[in-house]
């Protein structure tokens, strides 16, 4: 059986309200009855033996129901409200919209909340429309919260800026439900007017917060405006305190942020209500391969939480923190977006029902997504010509900072190496683990190239290069060689946007991003099998850390600590300020 999603989301899908209580009395026959189930209660943490009526896409009614135009039997199996993701970043899965729904939806992901602030920070509210356009087409409930900081900082050139006008435009679209993540902590501290009034634009709706190690009074005033929740905890204590003054945590298990393990001794009876489970970035490969909040509820279980408790994390509590009427439960009124499962310890979706219709089967789509061609976001690489020669960083005095990677974080440590430049040029040095990253502004063609050193990617030779780099999403590269660099550049340039390795001074694997230079217009397969290409060949020039484009991707990003690279230059995070080179 394949079927094909409707494109209608629930706001705009017609109700015949009476129909439905009539099946609820069992009066009338229901569309579909699935029986004999194990239901996973999330309201009580039981499992109910029941049959469960389904009309009209909603749930009619969940008790003993036999009389329905269609009966599944299940007998034996469990079944669970879809998945509800509460942050994630679409981009990061290199997937245009429709085919990330072709990933997830057949995992159980059924629902989720993006904050698209990537696209915004490219092409502005015309590419938000034209993603949230395609959405609508899926069988998935994607909800978007209004990019708050676009740019992040003033310490980078982004495509785009999103003020209070625009952010107020964006709250009257459909299926907008809040505030995106305000990454601009310092000037919410700081009672920055402008951060202020952006807030003041979506009271009364959800705020997602931001606040990598933010503490005591510091947290204090970030949470003034009603800030409600964080996805940047990595340790336990800050996440005990912010639990205490009143957010709700999000537990991220994403390509390269590891958080399961460290947090997940903070979920206890008193506390999961205000912890859910969310993936923030993935990539395709690991989607593909491994799973998206799927594997997060697997490995929590695998932890030693309990499986209920883990369902619970990743359906209601989403759902009750961002107030999605009829979602995270299988219950009477709620949509019938739900999963048939053998086992809840290794959760796995068996059968996938997306509004009522079956969308997945054994973790496969039976669906289609629209052609590539229907979701243009424009051409979106404008760099200034360069050469080789431009790519030389200099720095005197007697040591050079380094942008330390931590393994299974987007932080990154300061570290300091002792400088051996030659005449105030300074170069990889593969004996020490260190090699040049650049920045390359690709939105006005200003010019600007941030130039520094990075340790823990393992690289001897070659080049890497990525144009999804957060948050705005400049050309990032990493190399042993200046003009290996210059030719992974100039590659991610050719093809509109993409990733890129080079080795030798000749391109070994690409993948082409023409879509904003953030997004696939090939199918799912076809990405996967590049990331791949491109992960192998990384290895082979030595590198040694997962998902290495992943880890590229947050180098650039000045909100997260401790020291970050952007077209400007390098960014000490914790004082908002640049570290300047010494130039000739």
């Amino acid at each position: 059986m394949r079927t094909v999603a409707s494109g209608q989301h629930p706001p705009t899908e017609k109700l015949n309200l009476g129909e439905l209580i009539k099946v609820a009395r069992g009066d009338a026959p229901a569309d579909l009855i699935i029986s004999n189930a194990r239901v996973v209660n999330t309201f009580t943490g039981e499992i109910e033996y029941a049959d469960v009526a389904i009309h009209q896409g909603k749930i009619a009614g969940v008790g003993d129901y036999r009389d329905g135009k269609r009966v599944l039997d299940i007998t034996g199996r469990y079944l669970t409200p879809g998945l509800i993701d509460g942050h994630f970043h679409l981009e990061s899965s290199y997937l245009n919209v429709g085919q990330y729904a072709r990933a997830v939806v057949p995992r159980g992901v059924l629902a989720g909340v993006s904050d698209l602030h990537e696209i915004a920070n490219v092409c502005g509210v015309p590419g938000l429309k034209q993603a949230m356009r395609v959405a609508r087409q899926m069988p998935m409930d994607i909800f978007m919260t209004a990019p708050s900081c676009v740019p992040a900082t003033e310490m980078e050139t982004s495509g785009r800026r999103l003020e209070r006008r625009e952010l107020l435009q964006l709250r009257r679209l459909k299926n907008v439900i809040g505030l995106g993540e305000f990454m601009d902590f310092p000037a919410v501290i700081d009672g920055n007017r402008t951060a202020l009034d952006k807030l003041d634009a979506f009271s009364g709706m959800t705020k997602d917060g931001h606040a990598p190690g933010v503490r005591g009074r510091e947290l204090n005033a970030y949470l003034a405006p009603l800030i409600g929740s964080d996805h940047e905890t990595v340790e336990y204590g800050e996440g005990l305190e912010k639990l205490r003054r009143g957010m709700y945590l999000m537990i991220r298990e994403g390509s390269t942020e590891k958080n399961l393990t460290a947090l997940l001794p903070l979920v206890t009876d008193a506390t999961w209500h205000r912890c859910m489970l969310v993936v923030d970035d993935r990539n395709a490969g690991d989607i593909f391969f491994e799973g998206d909040l799927d594997a997060v509820v697997r490995k929590a279980v695998r932890l030693g939480l309990d499986p209920i408790r883990a369902i619970q994390m990743a359906t209601l509590v989403p759902a009750t923190y961002f107030r999605l009427e009829g979602y995270g439960a299988v219950a009477p009124g709620y949509w019938a977006n739900l999963v048939v499962t053998d086992s809840l310890a290794d959760f796995r979706a068996e059968s996938v029902f997306y509004h009522g219709r079956l969308v997945g089967r054994s973790e496969r789509p039976l669906f289609d997504a629209p052609p590539a061609a229907t979701q243009p976001m424009g051409h979106a690489i404008n760099i200034k010509s360069f050469s080789v020669w431009d790519l030389a960083f200099h720095w005197s005095g007697p040591t050079v900072p380094v942008m330390e990677i931590v393994p299974g974080q987007i932080t990154t440590r300061w570290g300091a190496e002792p400088n051996r430049s030659v005449d105030g040029v300074v170069t990889s040095d593969t004996s020490r683990d260190l090699v040049k990253a650049v920045v390359v502004e690709r939105h006005r063609g200003t010019g600007n190239i941030g130039k520094g050193l990075v340790r823990g990617l393992g690289l001897k030779k070659g080049a890497l290069a990525t144009s999804v780099a957060h948050d705005s999403h400049n050309i990032v590269s990493v190399g042993v060689a200046d003009s290996d660099i210059f030719v992974a550049v100039t590659e991610v340039e050719a093809n509109g946007g993409g990733l890129a390795v080079v080795e030798d001074g000749c391109v070994v694997a690409s993948l082409p991003l023409p879509l904003a230079g953030l997004l696939s217009d090939m199918t799912l397969e076809k990405v996967v099998k590049a990331l791949e290409e491109l992960d192998a060949a990384a290895e082979k020039l030595g590198c040694r850390v997962d998902s290495p484009f992943s880890v590229l991707s947050f180098l650039a990003l000045p909100v997260v600590p401790e020291l970050k690279l952007t077209d400007m230059g390098l960014v000490d995070v914790e004082m908002a300020q640049f570290l300047e080179p010494v130039r000739p």
